[in-house]
């Protein structure tokens, strides 16, 4: 682990809840790596209205892409949800020339993390993808219990996020979580959620 952040120049830095860990419109010359606490990626539409692109997680990188390809005027930016302590990590070594196996194993490693990323914006599309409100939100649960090994799952949203994240209105939310609930689809208490049935998408 210890050679692996000196190849990639590891740095840790902390970011208070709510503050920009990357503005928009410039280049992110590193990708990150959560320690603690929590990150979103998002970017606006043409009206200004907030999108979120990544929820992200202690354990779990973001800004792979952007970083690779060194994309110079993304609208993305990332911000902190919680106080968090984020690793910043450099792939610049990795792509130098070099022969060393450490380097090649860094390479393939880095190969996957951008896979992966590809895998994880193959769910929101399936999400966004569905027409109705219901759908939208059975794909999120399904995934959620899914990544949870479990029918009893917590999400990283609150009731606004979650609705700016499946590209809803928060009161047509609300409704519709309080229906599924009445229904026996599902069962909840802020953001512990149970599946209890599911339902034909």
């Amino acid at each position: 682990m210890k050679n692996a952040v000196k190849l990639l120049c590891g740095k840790v830095e902390t970011f208070p809840k709510g503050t920009l860990v990357h503005r928009p419109w410039t280049a992110l010359s590193r990708f990150g790596l959560v320690l603690s606490g929590a990150v979103q990626a998002c970017c606006d539409d043409f009206e200004g209205n907030r999108m979120i692109m990544a929820l992200v997680q202690p354990g779990v990188t973001f800004g792979e892409s952007l970083c690779f390809l060194k994309i110079p005027d993304s609208p993305v930016y990332i911000y902190a949800t919680e106080d968090s302590a984020l690793l910043w990590l450099s792939a610049e070594n990795l792509y130098n020339g070099s022969t060393e196996a450490s380097v090649l194993a860094m390479q393939a490693r880095f190969t996957a993390l951008l896979a992966a990323r590809t895998l994880a914006m193959n769910s929101r599309i399936q999400t966004l993808s569905k027409i109705s409100l219901r759908e939208k939100l059975m794909v999120y649960f399904s995934q959620q219990a899914a990544a949870a090994g479990s029918t009893r799952f917590r999400i990283p949203l609150n009731r606004e996020d979650l609705a700016t994240y499946i590209g809803a209105n928060r009161a047509s939310l609300s409704r519709e979580l309080s229906k599924m609930k009445r229904e026996g689809v599902i069962n909840y208490d802020k953001n512990e959620f149970i599946l209890l049935r599911h339902t034909h998408l």
